[in-house]
């Protein structure tokens, strides 16, 4: 495996209620990398991936486009050492 890494990223828009949990869970488990998703108080959604630096930067690029009904104005992403503490990617609450 290449560089390990974890990503927090906060994501603005119209990102709840459009089925962006379920696409960021999908598109998380088709890149391999694990972690959690989930709503945050404030309308935005949290994300939280670790894996390889370069899958997770693929992943960050597919989640900036969002599912078919939302739509992403923000993205705030913080590249962080991974912990390797996540078995799956899974929705959080």
């Amino acid at each position: 495996m290449g560089d390990e890494a974890r990503v927090y990223a906060r994501v603005h828009g119209v990102v709840q209620g459009v089925g962006f949990r379920h696409f960021a869970r999908t598109l998380a488990e088709s890149f391999g990398i694990k972690g959690y998703v989930r709503n945050v108080p404030d309308g935005s959604v949290e994300v939280v991936a670790e894996g390889d630096k370069q899958v997770l930067k693929a992943f960050l690029d597919e989640v900036k486009i969002g599912p078919r009904f939302g739509s992403v104005s923000r993205m705030d992403v913080e590249w962080l050492e991974a912990k390797g503490d996540f078995s799956g990617f899974t929705y959080k609450f």
